[in-house]
Formats: C-alpha cells, structure tokens, sequence
C-alpha cells in the first residue's frame, strides 16, 4: 500500500505505536522494539509495547489491556507479528484468537521464523492486512535488529567528544574533560541502548575507563541488562588492570590469535585476525552478531575511530562539540585517514542537531558514494 491508502487515524495511530514501541529502547534487546495500539476508529481500546525479551510482546499486553473490546478492532503494530512459538506464544495467533478485524503494520519482520508468517496467518483468517505506514520510521527504530539480521553485523555507531577546532584530546592524550556534565550524562543514554561498547586498549591504558551506564535522577532506578564491554587487545595487554574490570558489566576481550589469554580470567575472550597491529574489525563484528548484539557503541581514540572509518563500518556518528579551542597540536577526531584532496573527502549527512548543556550534539551518518 502506499502512503495515499492509509487514513489520517491510521497514521495518528501507528505513530503512538511507534512512540510505545521507543519506550523498550533500554530493555529489549536483543528482540526488536515493538508498539501495538487498538483501536476502534479515533477511539484507543489497547496499548501496549515490547518490555523486556522473554516477556509478553507488544500485541499481547495490548489484548490484555483491551479485554473484550479487542473484537473486531484494528490493530496497529510497528513490526510484522511473530508466528513462531519462542520464549512467548505466536502474536498472529492471538490477535485471531481475540477477533481483531485488521491489522495494520508497519513493516516486515525479516527474522527467519517469521518473514512473513505472521502476515500469511492473518490472511488465512480472514483478516485485513494492511502493510508499510510509517516504514522508514519503524526501520530507524529497529536498525540494530535489521542490521544484525540483513547484514550479520551489528550498527555500529562511533561516540566522539570535540573542540570547535576538530580535537578530541591534547598532544598529551588528556581529553577529561572537552564536554560538559549534560552532554556526558546524555552518553549515557546512548549506551544504555548499546549491546556493546568497544574501546581500544590504548584508551584503557590511557583513560582507564569503566565503560558502564551511570544514570541519574529518576533514569537511576530503571533496570536493565548492561552492555557488554568489549576491549580490542592484540597482546592482552591490560587485562591486569583498570575499572574496566569492575562492576556487574560482562566484558570481552578481543586479542591476536597468538596471544595467550591467562588461566582464570574471569572475563571473556576471543581471537580475531590482527594483520599490522590493526584487527579485522569486519570479524569483530561478525563474532558480535553471533552473540546477538544489535547496536555498538565505539567510544575510543583518534586511531580506532578512523579505523572504523576507513573500512567503512561506521553507521552513525554521536558528537559532542564542546565551545572550546585545543589548538593544533591536539589530536584530532579520525586518525589514519588517507584523504588527500577534495575527492576523496568523506561526506555526512546531519541526522539530527540540538544542543545539550553548553555542548551541540549532532547526529551524522556517512553519505554512501559522495563525491
């Protein structure tokens, strides 16, 4: 269906979906966020959205909440019910079993056991199906899910702090701290949204991060799984050290084939591919999609950050720029970059721009083939 078939309730709808389905951000994964709202025309008889993996889905608690009045409602889902029996019985089957008279979705779940399923269920039961409001949006949403699914690897999103002038650290390697308390306050929230957070060991040597989620206010109460910690370690070498050793977080070390891990690590460790000193990052992300992460986050250095660049593995980019000036010899946002005239720039778009605290944080993602 395009645009033009659906109704200004069927967008108003399936745009509460989409906002219910949000609220799962922190706690989903690795399932996909999903919204469903019932409706009788303008009239909302249900809500409910996706909590917690191993818990009822979005279509279920929002039965629940309609009760009888479910019968012959329209429901409004942001991903395609599941036809599967999981950790939780198949949504499909339990909007026919409540008598639902349409489905509306905004797309099609792309994980194996559905794919379709859940559509074709429907239709068997004589029920409406109604595909693609508010798709592009339902794909933002969910783009570390589609992209562990569709690509194998997860999204890969690169958080970096900086001067008005381009630099993320002194000559020295001092970076603490370029942005303010609001804008580190609001990393927090990224990560919290994370399966994983990737640094370098050099960061660990150097800053001796604890790469955990630290939320305050009324957001320090909210439970839910912590990222992973993953440190790129060719020698393991700071699995000795450090608060990334620390605290409730599982952390995973990834290190050279001839690196030895130490008997009685208490953390996890993987061997990838080093060639150079440099690991072969699309394997890095491989081994995480075997382990169901969705989005990380890569809070590193300038050499890091730019190796992400360079092998073309970066989805989106989190900066803070801080109204402040290093000066040349600071470092600067990607090393190792081999731009050398206009053509061979590499080009973002602005996803979005807003300021927090003193600090700007602008969303970008790579704009694929520029010029």
């Amino acid at each position: 269906m395009t645009a033009a078939d659906f109704t200004a309730t069927d967008h108003l709808h399936m745009a509460h979906a989409l906002r219910l389905a949000e609220r799962g951000a922190w706690t989903t994964r690795p399932n996909p966020m999903v919204g469903c709202v019932l409706s009788h025309g303008e009239e909302v008889v249900g809500e409910g959205w996706h909590e917690r993996a191993g818990e009822p889905h979005a279509e279920v608690r929002a039965l629940q909440a309609a009760g009888g009045r479910a019968k012959g409602a329209t429901a409004y889902v942001t991903l395609e019910p599941c036809a599967h029996t999981g950790r939780t019985g198949p949504c499909a089957q339990a909007l026919i079993d409540a008598g639902v008279g349409r489905v509306v979705a905004a797309m099609r779940d792309p994980f194996p056991q559905v794919d379709g399923a859940g559509f074709d269920a429907l239709r068997e039961a004589g029920i409406e199906i109604a595909n693609g409001l508010m798709e592009a949006q339902a794909r933002a949403l969910n783009r570390g899910f589609l992209s562990r699914l569709v690509r194998g690897r997860p999204w890969v999103r690169v958080k970096l702090a900086t001067s008005l002038d381009g630099r993320t650290a002194l000559a020295s390697g001092d970076s603490k701290w370029i942005s303010g308390d609001a804008a580190r306050a609001d990393v927090m929230r990224w990560r919290a949204r994370a399966g994983a957070i990737i640094t370098g060991a050099g960061t660990v040597l150097a800053d001796d991060p604890a790469l955990t989620v630290r939320l305050q206010g009324e957001e320090a109460g909210q439970a839910f799984a912590p990222p992973l910690r993953v440190v790129l370690d060719p020698g393991l070498a700071t699995t000795a050290r450090g608060r990334i050793r620390e605290g409730d977080a599982p952390t995973l070390y990834f290190h050279a084939p001839d690196a030895k891990p130490t008997r009685g690590m208490s953390a996890q460790t993987a061997a990838v591919a080093v060639s150079g000193g440099r690991f072969d990052l699309h394997a890095v992300l491989r081994v995480l999609a075997g382990r169901e992460i969705n989005e990380v986050q890569v809070e590193a250095g300038a050499t890091l950050a730019g190796a992400f660049m360079e092998a073309g593995l970066i989805d989106e980019l989190l900066l803070y720029v801080a109204p402040v000036l290093l000066g040349p010899q600071a470092r600067p946002l990607f090393g190792g970059l081999d731009i050398d005239s206009m053509t061979d720039r590499m080009q973002l778009k602005i996803v979005d721009t807003r300021q927090v605290g003193q600090d700007l944080r602008l969303l970008l993602q790579p704009v694929q083939g520029a010029d």
